[in-house]
């Protein structure tokens, strides 16, 4: 079935187009220069994936609850509109805010695969070139996956949101090398992490806690890139010039705060617009949500000097400046030790079932 046909609403551009700008940098020096990048970059090489065979993609799926998640994080839990709905509308319900999660993710991959291959195209130096194309293949395959799932086991597809789809925009609107970097590996990549983080340790479900660990455990090598390479080049930068970035992560983090309240969910179930938005702004579990998703982006940000005056305003005012002195890498390594967590207990399950056919053939060898 072509995803056109699973679009709840159809997209209002089918091809997105965003004129290119800015320059194409080659570099002739092939000297190494940057050890941690270049062993980043090894280890892009490989911990590269098939996701055929990495992920179990016989695990059934209910398409009215594909996420076993609590009913308390949804906008409608608790509002009379609940308590009118039958459990076949429930179900629906779930399975809308699945997809309406699952879509923003796709979209933000595809956007994070393009500008991966921006980066390799307009940043200075190789070393950088040769990660980001690692890169570029890993938002391929995450792309890949998360279509796989919506098409095969949710059945159900959204739009981009229109405050993603304008982050994205601006990103790859600006000319500059390195807000590629920024919007992406550092805004887009810090806010999926968190997204990913909360639904992979709240589903009872093993598909997509699989699909989630494994992408985390790739994108925690993209922030750890994003970092070390804005934290050496925005040394280097006047004050005025980090204003201007300081000033683009402010607007990008309210734009990635404000879209993530799932309206267009409720627009699907007829409820007017103003009144949507009104019930999701009372939803506790958003606060908390809202919160959690900045623990990611705070600390980086902080992290590669971006830490005007203005910019901490900003963030005391969403509540979420104490983010600032999170520890990244412990949180990075747990999202690594997550992924290889699942691996070990797949293998150990898969090898007791080859251990127990042996037994059984050879048990039944001997009684003929």
């Amino acid at each position: 079935m072509s995803t056109n046909d699973l679009y709840v609403t159809a997209p209002a551009e089918p091809i997105w187009q965003i004129p290119a700008t800015g320059a194409a940098r080659f570099s002739w020096d092939y000297d190494a220069h940057r050890d941690r990048l270049l062993a980043l970059y090894q280890k892009g090489k490989d911990k590269q994936w098939d996701s055929n065979t990495r992920i179990d993609w016989s695990a059934e799926i209910d398409p009215l609850d594909p996420l076993g998640t609590p009913d308390e994080a949804l906008s409608l839990y608790g509002t009379p509109y609940w308590s009118k709905m039958t459990e076949r509308d429930r179900g629906e319900l779930r399975q809308h805010y699945a997809s309406w999660q699952f879509s923003q993710f796709l979209h933000g991959e595809q956007g994070a695969m393009v500008c991966a291959a921006r980066i390799v195209e307009s940043v200075p130096d190789l070393d950088a070139k040769f990660y980001s194309a690692t890169q570029t293949m890993d938002e391929a395959r995450h792309a890949e996956i998360y279509t796989r799932f919506l098409h095969d086991k949710i059945g159900m597809v959204y739009p981009v949101n229109d405050d993603l789809q304008a982050l994205l925009g601006d990103t790859l609107r600006d000319s500059r090398w390195d807000m590629p970097y920024l919007g992406m590996q550092v805004l887009i990549e810090g806010l999926a992490l968190a997204a990913f983080g909360m639904i992979r340790d709240t589903t009872t479900r093993p598909l997509p806690k699989q699909i989630l660990a494994y992408v985390m455990q790739d994108e925690a090598r993209h922030v750890a890139f994003g970092r070390m390479a804005l934290r050496d080049y925005y040394r280097q930068l006047s004050d005025a010039e980090l204003r201007e970035r300081e000033e683009f992560v402010i607007e990008g983090c309210y734009l990635m705060r404000d879209r993530l309240r799932g309206v267009e969910v409720l627009d699907s179930f007829g409820i007017p617009r103003k009144e949507a938005e009104a019930l999701t702004e009372q939803s506790d579990f958003l606060h908390l949500f809202r919160k959690l998703l900045f623990s990611r982006i705070v600390p980086c940000v902080k992290d590669i000097g971006l830490w005007g005056e203005r910019l901490q305003k900003a963030y005391v005012q969403m509540g979420v400046f104490e983010l600032g002195d999170s520890n990244l890498d412990l949180l990075m390594t747990q999202d690594e030790e997550i992924a290889e967590a699942l691996d070990r207990e797949r293998f150990a399950r898969e090898e007791a079932e080859r251990v127990a056919e042996v037994t059984d053939a050879i048990a039944q060898g001997e009684r003929l």
